[in-house]
């Protein structure tokens, strides 16, 4: 299995310093819970250009054309299908996933279908989903690769036609990747989706790269800024936790825990949103800083279980005319602004 020939993106090097570390036996996943609540109210939505709609509804409606009709009926479904919850960072053959594997397209129609990807996601955005398949391909060399691990094993569906005015969606992922873009219009909504990455670093073209490198820099970065009553109100528990919320619990919330934001010195608080920015702007440029005003409000509680390691946040917001749903990494949604509910916390598994 080879890996996908894109040219690797910058990565910033700042934050790469860590104070504390995990032990060599444990790699971290850096996971961004929102709750989020649905409402059929489209105001607060984060708003994109109309560029960015069109360029989208193109590249989707051209990947959709180069189908036969068995690809088509396998990748288009319904907007309101109950199949949309059927997504997970668990390998594919634990959890089946909707839609296509981009191995079984010819390489145009893989092509298109990253397309579509990049369409609806900033460019970095677009390079940290390249990045994570690059990773996964990893598990692959010298192996049989009964799990089905690689880039070959990500799958693409869309739900509900692709249009410049009536909502419909990308769904994208595999393992340790799930993609749900919702697009209303020039609105975009990015949740529910979880950003993994195993391994933590590879190389690529002689390059070390590490696909969730930037939050967990920040997150190490922000944990140990914390003065010992911080850590004491934000870390909660001695050992790391699994998944606090996660595929298949949907429309689940997360309690508000830890140390508001509002404790937080201003310094803290830059690096915490610096922190949200690496999930934030998954979007297009446009529906991202449309969704900073709100994401910047100082109402926010960072909270870490297991000391001194690096930590995820999870706001809480509501979501317009999607699913009623939650789990593990941005949620962007609408109307409403964040209640008083960050939480940053830690999601730690062993290395294989």
């Amino acid at each position: 299995m080879s890996e996908l020939p894109f040219p690797e993106m910058p990565h910033a090097e700042a934050g790469r310093k860590r104070i504390a570390r995990l032990p060599a036996a444990l790699v971290s996943v850096l996971i961004l819970g929102f709750a989020v609540y649905a409402s059929r109210d489209t105001a607060g939505l984060a708003t994109g250009g109309d560029k960015t709609t069109t360029i989208a509804v193109a590249k989707a409606n051209a990947f959709l054309d180069m189908l036969d009709a068995k690809q088509r009926d396998k990748v288009l479904y319904e907007f309101g299908s109950a199949k949309k919850p059927s997504w997970s960072n668990l390998p594919v053959t634990m959890v089946p996933r909707n839609g296509l594997p981009l191995g079984e397209l010819t390489k145009p129609q893989r092509a298109a279908a990253l397309d579509v990807l990049a369409a609806v996601l900033s460019k970095q955005g677009y390079q940290k989903a390249i990045d994570i398949m690059n990773a996964d391909d990893q598990l692959v060399k010298g192996k049989d690769n009964k799990m089905r691990f690689g880039t070959e094993h990500f799958f693409i569906a869309l739900f509900g036609k692709p249009s410049p005015t009536e909502p419909w969606m990308v769904q994208f992922g595999g393992h340790h990747l799930g993609i749900n873009v919702t697009m209303v219009g020039k609105n975009a909504v990015l949740t529910p989706t979880l950003t993994g990455t195993q391994p933590d670093a590879f190389t690529r073209a002689g390059k070390t790269v590490r696909p969730l490198g930037p939050e967990n820099d920040l997150a190490f970065k922000l944990v140990n800024m914390l003065d010992a009553q911080q850590r004491k109100q934000a870390v909660l528990g001695a050992k790391p936790k699994n998944l606090v919320l996660g595929p298949g619990k949907d429309g689940k919330a997360i309690p508000p825990e830890g140390l508001k934001g509002s404790a937080l010195n201003e310094a803290q608080r830059a690096v915490l949103v610096e922190l949200i920015a690496a999930w934030v702007n998954i979007l297009p440029p446009d529906a991202a800083a449309a969704a900073w005003p709100r994401s910047r409000r100082s109402s926010t509680t960072p909270t870490s279980p297991g000391t001194g390691q690096p930590p995820t946040a999870a706001p809480r917001t509501s979501a317009s005319r999607a699913r009623r749903c939650s789990s593990n990494t941005l949620r962007r949604g609408a109307r409403t602004t964040f209640t008083p509910s960050f939480a940053i916390r830690a999601t730690i598994t062993a290395r294989s």
